[in-house]
């Protein structure tokens, strides 16, 4: 039989046990990784599909792929953190980060973003010599690039993070072929174009947060107004890039089309709203359907074709 105390300490482990859990994650970032998954998959399974070969024949480069992307996704995140330690206190939306409330100590999340970092490399380069060396430059574009230099001093600090989250999809494609191709580089401009306009809408949403952190952000130094010109500027561009992929169809490009069409009118619309931060929600939302049913699509018309 059990005493009180033991019975006590026992239903006193759950919630802490589901706390711990709950911060890991957030100090990797688990929804960056499960997002950036889905367009690892995507780059990979379009190469797949474009080379005739049969992915049930190469389950063990998937596996080396998936896992070694979800590592170095997870470790850039932590990074990130272990950088943003001094500003995250200041931000809202950041303030409950582990780093910050001291759940886990400089030196823990600095060995945890080294160790996802290095294991995940290791993986990559098995899956490819490729794999690995984009799985490399991705690491550099978000941690040094992105949140070393350009976040703290440069309003384009947008763009410039943009392109580690664009390179998950080419990571994917140069597991099964390393010679890349017309697709890979489709999928790297897709992601690439779609990411601006939607982190401007987030940071819309908190400018006053990052104008307290000092944070240059595009709302913050040059304004609603301009900001929403560059979104319409990126969603423009963002227009013709499903045509990169013509293989995949009329009914691909129909919906792609119909995807971004959509995103264009609501970006018009922000032009002429009295609502600035309902409209900026609204962006929101849509880019990550958006990015969602486009990838989707991708998927299931490449088995198609």
């Amino acid at each position: 039989m059990s005493n009180g105390r033991t019975l006590a300490a026992t239903r006193n482990t759950g919630p802490e046990t589901t706390s711990v859990v709950k911060d890991f994650l957030a100090l990797i970032k688990i929804g960056i990784v499960n997002s950036n998954l889905v367009t690892t998959f995507t780059g990979m399974w379009l190469a797949f599909q474009f080379t005739s070969r049969h992915f049930l024949q190469e389950l063990d480069v998937i596996f080396y792929t998936m896992l070694g992307a979800a590592l170095i996704i997870g470790g850039s995140g932590a990074m990130n953190n272990f950088i943003d330690q001094d500003i995250d206190p200041i931000m809202k939306r950041t303030k409950a980060r582990p780093t910050v409330t001291g759940r886990f100590k400089p030196n823990f999340v600095l060995t945890i973003a080294l160790s996802f970092l290095i294991v995940g490399e290791i993986l990559l380069f098995a899956a490819s010599f490729a794999a690995g060396m984009w799985g490399l430059a991705g690491i550099f574009a978000y941690v040094v690039l992105y949140s070393m230099w350009s976040k703290r001093k440069h309003v384009s600090n947008t763009v410039v993070g943009s392109i580690s989250g664009a390179i998950p999809p080419v990571i994917g494609f140069a597991a099964v072929e390393p010679a890349l191709g017309l697709g890979a580089l489709a999928l790297f401009l897709i992601m690439f174009a779609w990411q601006p306009p939607h982190f401007y809408a987030l940071a819309m949403k908190r400018t006053e947060e990052y104008r307290a952190a000092k944070i240059p952000m595009l709302p913050v130094v040059k304004g609603f107004k301009r900001t929403k010109y560059s979104m319409l500027f990126w969603i423009l561009l963002l227009l013709p890039l499903p045509f990169l992929l013509p293989e995949l169809g009329i009914g691909f490009l129909t919906l792609a089309t119909a995807l971004n069409l959509g995103w264009l009118i609501l970006a018009l619309k922000g032009f002429t709203t009295k609502d600035d931060m309902k409209w900026a929600n609204k962006m929101f939302i849509y880019s990550l359907n958006h990015m969602t049913i486009l990838f989707v699509a991708i998927i299931i018309f490449a088995l198609f074709s």
